[in-house]
């Protein structure tokens, strides 16, 4: 399989990563002891949100929920977008640039947390972060798929 392929295929998985864990992801939790059990804790951004907004879900616990996430999801997309530009595959990178520019904009300015005192007051903001996110990573899925497909057939 040529690097081309290899590096697309790389990034279908992380794409379909990232969109299973907007809407549904487990986190593993380490126990005392350093036991090594996994507590896998049903969590979706997306469901979460609208929780809160029915009054399901107590605001500090959703916000320490999805705290654990943020800089994860961020690190992927960076590392992604990292091997993109190493690679040479300047659309796929270019594709990514945005939301990696706004993933360090919202670090640079401390506002990649959630806080539980403000999440009422910027709620949809959230909410429309989260299914714009959703689409975005929607569109990487297929986008990878389609030049991991070419770059296959270009090989042989």
């Amino acid at each position: 399989m040529p690097g081309d392929a290899m590096l697309f295929l790389f990034g279908v998985i992380m794409a379909a990563f990232l969109l299973f864990m907007m809407v549904f992801f487990p986190l593993p939790i380490w126990l005392v002891h350093r036991v090594f059990i996994l507590d896998f804790k049903s969590i979706g951004q997306v469901i979460m949100f609208s929780d809160l907004e029915c009054d399901y879900i107590n605001p500090i616990d959703l916000c320490n929920k999805l705290n654990q996430f943020v800089l994860p999801e961020m690190g992927a997309q960076a590392f992604l977008f990292a091997m993109f530009l190493i690679n040479g595959s300047w659309l796929a990178a270019l594709l990514n640039l945005p939301l990696v520019a706004f993933n360090v904009q919202k670090v640079t300015n401390n506002r990649h947390m959630y806080d539980a005192t403000e999440i009422f007051r910027t709620l949809s903001v959230h909410k429309k972060e989260c299914f714009i996110k959703l689409a975005f990573y929607l569109l990487c899925f297929f986008f990878y798929l389609y030049r991991m497909i070419v770059a296959l057939i270009a090989d042989a």
